[in-house]
């Protein structure tokens, strides 16, 4: 009976968001490059979050789609979260928040990228309309 069970804390991970400098201010806002990033997510799957496995690879290799994956780790950290907003909005795990905060964002930053993109496609605006991010 699936009423009778019961959700133990133990089973349950703690998610530890990283350690920030109490002496730096936090960035509140990104750069154009970082909302061509943001823009350029809105046409990736969710495919593209997930490393691809052997048959993923393969796959690729034979359809010759390339690999999604940006060469600088922090604007790769910002297209997957940016991936994870357009399909989801704020209901993104909070696993995948914290690899964005670890990966040099602030909290700051993540409500507005996931504001944005909420209103973006909430909006009746063209996809390459640049006053979307406005």
């Amino acid at each position: 009976m699936a009423y009778l069970a019961r959700f133990e804390p133990e089973g349950s991970d703690v998610i530890a968001l990283p350690a920030m400098a109490q002496f730096e201010e936090p960035r509140t806002d990104f750069s154009p490059l970082e909302w061509s990033v943001i823009r350029l997510a809105r046409i990736d799957g969710l495919w593209t979050v997930r490393p691809p496995g052997r048959i993923g690879r393969f796959w690729n290799w034979l359809i010759g789609r390339g690999n999604p994956e940006l060469a600088n780790p922090q604007l790769e950290a910002l297209r997957k979260m940016a991936v994870l907003s357009w399909h989801y909005g704020f209901t993104v795990a909070g696993i995948a928040v914290a690899d964005f905060l670890t990966a040099g964002f602030s909290l700051v930053q993540y409500e507005l990228l996931v504001s944005s993109v909420t209103r973006a496609a909430n909006s009746r605006t063209p996809r390459s309309s640049p006053e979307v991010f406005a």
